[in-house]
């Protein structure tokens, strides 16, 4: 039973030590997926998801099931391989932040006019 309280108490100072995501470093660390996800998290290529706009804890559960082996992916896997818990906390907190695709294109053909 001492043990038990012992775990629980140092988990849950652990828990408390944690910084909060910050934006700005989430942005310096995002940079590795821009090629991919875009600099603003709109993917530039079809094949790749948007990141922009979605939920911080939706990101942190998938980059820690890439960085963990429960979600396996030849490219995310050894791109989350190196996040710690706060980088993930960071980086999801960016994308989260960034306004996300409109779903409806606006693009106009040359010559029209919008409408």
């Amino acid at each position: 039973m001492r043990t038990l309280m012992l775990l629980i108490l140092l988990g849950f100072s652990v828990s408390l030590s944690a910084e909060p995501a910050d934006i700005n470093r989430g942005q310096s660390k995002a940079a590795m997926c821009t090629a991919c996800h875009g600099a603003t998290g709109i993917s530039v290529l079809p094949d790749y998801p948007n990141l922009a706009g979605q939920k911080a804890g939706y990101l942190q559960q998938a980059l820690k099931a890439y960085r963990d082996g429960q979600r396996p992916h030849q490219i995310m896997a050894p791109m989350a391989q190196g996040l710690t818990d706060q980088d993930i906390a960071d980086v999801a907190a960016f994308y989260a932040a960034q306004r996300p695709a409109s779903e409806t294109p606006t693009e106009v053909a040359a010559g029209e006019t919008p409408r």
